[in-house]
């Protein structure tokens, strides 16, 4: 247990100073291009490999037959799915773990549904009819026939502790998703993300070569007196802070909202060791801003962005590697 416990702390602390390092800033794209290509599909993800971009950002969920897909939804999202038939659904569709793979991959997630608020949000993503929900297997693929051997992949269990009928239970979900990292032999360049705390210790004790990203809102933390349905049973009452809890819950990077960061909370995460990586800024603004406070990376649906504001400040660029 001594020598478990050990080897956990050397890992944490390697991807800590792998995230830490001025000159290996983690620039994500966030579902891979989500402002400039369809979000979490294969071509999405060669439009940020094709800009350049440390770490591939995206989401997962695990259908009726055990596949790990990238799908941000529990459910089928009406404004950016249509049927084999071509008409787009008319409300939520199926749960994502009803489906087998097989019927998960008849939908079309190419394009978003004019006039809805998701398109009026990213006016400039260009559509890919024909794009489907990949294969986590896919996506690792992609990057191989990229050529590049270095990009990492930040993997979100889409799980919500309030609504668990909706997909595996939260062990379960750890398993599949550790399962298919290493499949994939990506367990040294995956990173596992989740606002629900619980599939992260599940992750720590499944696939400790494998580091964890805390994810926060003020919502998933809840108030002071009481531990959140997200929050694995760690309640902000007991540490003083929120990255006082990820500390305690084993996690190496804390990735809160980047309107809810303050000078004060990046200094306290970096005293304890952790890397700060907030999610999702697009606006150059707030770009800006967060690169003034020291963040150690930044997710964006907008990468190219975030490499010229790096660029501007001679900051270290990903090497951008075309898919053939």
């Amino acid at each position: 247990m001594a020598f478990a416990r050990l080897r956990r702390a050397i890992l944490l602390a390697a991807a800590t100073l792998a995230m830490t390092d001025g000159a290996a800033f983690d620039l994500q794209g966030h579902r891979g291009a989500r402002g400039l290509a369809p979000e979490n599909t294969l071509p999405g993800f060669a439009r940020a490999l094709a800009i350049g971009v440390t770490t591939l950002e995206l989401d997962c969920g695990v259908t009726r037959d055990g596949v790990v897909v990238v799908s941000h939804d529990r459910r089928l999202n009406p404004d950016i799915t249509r049927r084999p038939d071509g008409m787009w659904l008319d409300g939520p569709g199926p749960l994502i773990h009803s489906l087998d793979y097989a019927e998960l991959a008849r939908y079309d997630v190419g394009r978003i549904r004019p006039g809805s608020e998701y398109a009026k949000r990213f006016p400039g993503q260009a559509a890919v009819d024909g794009a489907r929900i990949p294969r986590l297997a896919d996506v690792f693929a992609l990057v191989e026939r990229a050529g590049n051997r270095t990009v990492r992949f930040n993997v979100e269990t889409k799980i919500d502790p309030t609504r668990p009928e909706e997909t595996l239970g939260p062990e379960a979900f750890a398993r599949a998703l550790v399962r298919a990292v290493r499949a994939g032999g990506m367990a040294r360049r995956t990173t596992i993300q989740s606002f629900d705390w619980r599939t992260l210790r599940a992750v720590q004790a499944e696939a400790p070569e494998i580091a964890t990203v805390y994810l926060s809102t003020a919502d998933t933390i809840g108030p002071g007196d009481r531990a959140s349905p997200w929050t694995a049973g760690l309640r902000p009452r007991d540490h003083g802070s929120v990255p006082a809890m990820v500390k305690a819950a084993g996690g190496a990077i804390w990735s809160p909202g980047h309107a809810e960061l303050t000078p004060a909370l990046v200094a306290e995460a970096h005293r304890l060791g952790l890397a700060v990586i907030p999610w999702t800024a697009n606006a150059p603004a707030d770009i800006e801003r967060l690169l003034d406070l020291g963040v150690d990376g930044i997710i964006s649906d907008y990468p190219d962005r975030l490499r010229a504001a790096l660029a501007a400040r001679g900051r270290a660029l990903p090497t951008p590697t075309p898919v053939p």
